[in-house]
Formats: structure tokens, C-alpha cells, sequence
């Protein structure tokens, strides 16, 4: 491990003079004088299109380029009305909202009532294979009143509804996206919020500029910026190289002890926090699985006991919380009470592995798509006992690909909750029996499926307590950390982070 950490640094080394010799001859911070916030960011959305690609960056953009029927204050946790102006709990399954007048969308189109049921149904229906499923299988139907007023009635009681549609659920213009679907809606995004795409070059970059008819009633203010580009630069030391040289203004994502180093450069700031993301690492035990040894209890929990969490969370993470169940510690409904812990012990995992069968360990390929230095850390731990893990590093939706496909054993995953803080959003997403779901456990389904439908709260923890003991019982995943972000900015941004992992463009300003 000391060695590859050697390795980092050195790499690091040679990006920063690589880096240095660009500073001499670049502008400094030319984004302040155009008036255009340039970001560098690792993974390129599959599609713009937010029901369509589940990537962070696609969140982000979903924020900034659409609104939803309500927003929740990331500090306050507090709902308010954007689309709609007011709303009313009907019955246990019905919400009404009644919808603001007079807001358009960026290609001049009304929003009305039209557009929420048309997209929610849309995107709610299963033979449109929305990408983000897990956001939108609990609607059964969106209906219209009259003009500005609509109810979203979901299948079964549904307490965590109301945070899904102040986060995830985006509002499109409906005829437009009844003429160009998904992938129209990828090549011309259309939304209402306070930046409009004006670019976009798919795997490259994506301009985003002002909208100068965003609503004043909103929640949100209007953007300050005039423009916002993206570009997606998958190598993180070229992106490091970018935002010490003035190229770009803002990175995120950046390791500790790299961040930590950026600290020095004189016209950098680096901003950190804590978030609601969730990393973790998950077990195939389906039939087929690329490693049968996982099969077996002992060897996922030789697993367990193999990985210093400890460890890797002070020296390379170096922030965030230890997780002992697969969800976020600040959603409704994530509990740690009774639920079993593995602590790091080498010997009792080569002993568990030998009673298995595997007294000289095994191969065993890891897929893993962001944190590399993470993936790479837990890689040494394992073979320290003897698993040989082979490391397939990828992009996100690729990666993803490749474990729908029953192509993966071992996963390293981040997972954010796509914004909601309910545990409906995380646990069920990987063991709730849908497509990312490697172990299929039918008590598991049951009780996570009754938590997300029982409206009372006491009864909704104990239904997702008992589905996460089970989860640690038989070792289908290794709950590792939250994961905090490292953001290095030029000094002349004015910017704040939140633990929801999204840049608030339209809140930026120049100093």
C-alpha cells in the first residue's frame, strides 16, 4: 500500500510542475473576466436527460436546468413551493398541489398541468425504462384537475413522496418532450430553471447560460454567472493541472492528500464537507455470479474482516463517517440499532477462508468507476489474505452495465440517494429485488418494501432495522463510509458546498 501511495504522490509530482509551467504563460482566472464559470468534472452523463443516466453530474444538471414541484432547503431540510404554489395531503396515497401561473419554460412553452402529468407519467410508466426506476415505481398515476392543479397518487402509502418531488422529479414542457422524447431531450434540453443548456457535445462538454425568464416566485434565486461549462475530464491529475493553471474554476472530487497540497497554491481556495453519500462494497451471490465463492457466508464475511475501514477512512478518505448498514445515518428511516459489525481482523478472515475451502485464497475481479485510490487500498487489504482482487475501473454507466449483466462480483459503490434523505432511496436501490439488487434475498424485499409503504415512522425503522440486520447477518455488502468531498476553486469564486454534493451555480457569484 506504501508503495502505490508513493506512486500517487509522485504522480501528483510531475501533474503540479506539468501544471506550473502552463501558470506562467495562462491568463489568470479568465472565467471571472468572460463571466464564465469553467468547471472540469470526471464522469459524462449517458444522457442529459435526468430519468435517463443516474451519474451525479446528471443530478447536478438536473438542479440547475429544471425545476421541481417543490424545493427543499439543503440547510433546513424545510419544503416550499416552486412549481407548485401550495399543496394538500388528500388521503394516504394522494397529494394535490396547486400549480404556479405565468412560468415558462426556456423555449417559451406555458407549464400547466400538462406538463406534470405528462412527464411523471411518462417517466412512471415501465415500457419507458427510465433509467432511475427506483425514483418513480411508487406513482401510479399523475392526474389533472383543471389547468393549475394536479394529484400525484401513488400505488401504496408512500411517506417519503414529498421528498422525491422536491428532488428527483424534474418537470418537463409536455409537448415539447411528446415530440422529442429522451433522446431530444438529451441532443436540446428544455427545463425551466435558472440556467438553460445552450451546448452540448456529448462526452466533452456542456454549456449552460442564464436564463433571464426564471420565475421570480421561485425558492431559488436568479443566477448571477452568466455562463456555466463543463468539461468532462476523466484523468484526475489533468484536472488538477486545469484548475492550478486558471484553466478551469472549479473541481471537485478531489483526493485528501491532493487536496491538502492545493492548499499552498496562493490563488486556489479548497472547500470540504461531509455528505449523504454512501460507499460501500457489494457481493454477487446471484446464480451465475462471475465468483461462486461468494456463495458461501464465510468467505463474504472473511471479506468483512479483511478491510481496515478504519484505517483507509483517517489516511486516504479523510473526512466522513463510518457506516455499519448501506444507508445514509441522516435519512428517515436508517438505523444502526442491533445490527452486527465486522471489525478488522486478518487472521480470523484467513481462518474463515480456510474453513471455506480456500486456505490460499482465490482471484476475484472488483469493478469500481471513482475513488480509484480507495478501490485500490481495499485491493491490498484483500490480498493480505489471500484474495487476489483483479481491479476493472470504468466509467459509471458502463460499470453499471457489466453488474446488470451479472458480469461482476465484487462492487465498489458510491451512492448519493439521488438527493432524498429517506432510506427508501439507498437501502431498497441495491437490495429491494430491482436490476442492482446482487443477492435477491426475499425477506430482505419484504421488509424493505413494507418500510417504504408504512406511514408510521416507529414501524417504517423497525421494518428497515430488521432488513439491514439481515443484510450484515449474511455479509451481501460491506458498509464502509460516507464519503466527503474535496472542492478546489479559484479564490474569486464565491461559492458554498453542501452535503448534497451539488454546486449551486445559480448561488455562485465572483468576489
Amino acid at each position: 500500500m506504501q508503495e502505490q501511495r508513493m506512486q500517487g504522490v509522485l504522480k501528483f509530482a510531475v501533474a503540479a510542475t506539468a501544471a506550473a509551467v502552463v501558470v506562467a504563460s495562462a491568463p489568470a482566472w479568465a472565467g471571472k473576466k468572460t463571466d464564465t464559470l469553467e468547471m472540469a468534472y470526471d464522469q459524462a452523463p449517458e444522457n442529459v436527460d435526468v430519468y435517463y443516466n443516474n451519474v451525479r453530474i446528471g443530478v447536478i444538471l438536473g438542479q440547475t436546468v429544471w425545476d421541481t414541484l417543490l424545493y427543499r432547503d439543503p440547510v433546513t431540510h424545510e419544503y416550499k413551493g416552486q412549481l407548485a404554489k401550495s399543496w394538500k395531503q388528500v388521503d394516504d396515497r394522494t397529494l394535490e398541489f396547486e400549480l404556479r401561473q405565468g412560468v415558462k419554460f426556456q423555449n417559451g412553452e406555458d407549464f400547466d398541468a400538462d406538463s406534470v402529468v405528462y412527464t411523471l407519467n411518462y417517466v412512471a410508466d415501465p415500457a419507458n425504462k427510465a433509467v432511475t426506476q427506483e425514483n418513480v415505481r411508487w406513482i401510479q398515476k399523475v392526474e389533472k384537475v383543471d389547468k393549475y392543479k394536479v394529484r400525484v397518487i401513488s400505488k401504496e402509502p408512500f411517506p417519503a413522496a414529498k421528498d422525491y418531488l422536491a428532488t428527483t422529479l424534474p418537470i418537463y414542457p409536455a409537448k415539447y418532450y411528446k415530440e422529442v422524447g429522451p433522446k431530444g431531450m438529451n441532443a436540446k434540453p428544455v427545463g425551466s430553471g435558472p440556467y438553460k443548456v445552450v451546448e452540448n457535445i456529448p462526452g466533452k462538454s456542456i454549456t449552460l447560460e442564464k436564463f433571464d425568464g426564471y420565475f421570480k416566485d421561485s425558492p431559488r434565486p436568479a443566477a448571477k454567472i452568466s455562463k456555466v461549462r463543463i468539461r468532462f475530464i476523466p484523468d484526475g491529475q489533468t484536472r488538477m493541472a486545469e484548475v492550478m493553471s486558471g484553466g478551469e474554476d472549479l473541481i471537485m472530487n478531489v483526493p485528501k492528500d491532493q487536496a491538502e497540497k492545493l492548499q499552498a497554491v496562493p490563488d486556489l481556495q479548497v472547500v470540504s464537507g461531509n455528505t449523504m453519500r454512501i460507499v460501500f462494497l457489494q457481493m454477487n451471490t446471484r446464480d451465475g455470479t462471475p465468483a461462486p465463492q461468494l456463495k458461501d457466508v464465510r468467505v463474504r464475511k472473511a471479506i468483512e474482516h479483511a478491510i481496515d475501514r478504519e484505517s483507509i477512512l483517517k489516511n486516504i478518505v479523510g473526512g466522513g463517517e463510518l457506516l455499519s448498514t448501506i444507508c445514509t445515518p441522516s435519512q428517515v428511516g436508517c438505523t444502526h440499532e442491533g445490527v452486527p459489525v465486522y471489525k478488522y481482523d486478518p487472521a480470523l478472515a484467513k481462518k474463515l477462508l480456510a474453513e471455506a475451502g480456500y486456505p490460499n485464497g482465490f482471484e476475484i475481479p472488483i469493478h469500481a468507476y471513482r475513488e480509484r485510490d480507495q478501490t485500490e487500498a481495499i485491493i491490498n487489504y484483500l490480498q493480505a489474505v489471500g484474495i487476489r482482487a483483479k481491479l476493472n475501473f470504468m466509467q459509471y454507466a458502463a460499470m453499471r452495465d457489466q453488474e446488470r449483466a451479472n458480469k461482476a462480483a465484487l462492487v465498489h459503490w458510491t451512492w448519493g440517494s439521488n438527493l432524498v434523505n429517506d432510506a427508501s432511496a439507498s437501502t431498497p436501490v441495491y437490495f429491494g429485488g430491482g436490476a442492482d439488487d446482487l443477492s435477491h434475498d426475499p425477506q430482505v424485499k419484504e421488509l424493505l418494501d413494507k418500510g417504504d409503504h408504512t406511514v408510521d415512522t416507529k414501524a417504517r425503522t423497525e421494518y428497515y432495522r430488521k432488513a439491514l440486520e439481515i443484510i450484515a447477518e449474511k455479509a451481501y455488502a460491506v458498509p464502509l463510509w460516507t464519503l466527503p468531498v474535496y472542492y478546489v476553486a479559484s479564490k474569486d469564486l464565491k461559492f458554498r458546498a453542501y452535503s448534497d454534493e451539488v454546486p449551486r451555480f445559480w448561488e455562485m457569484s465572483w468576489k
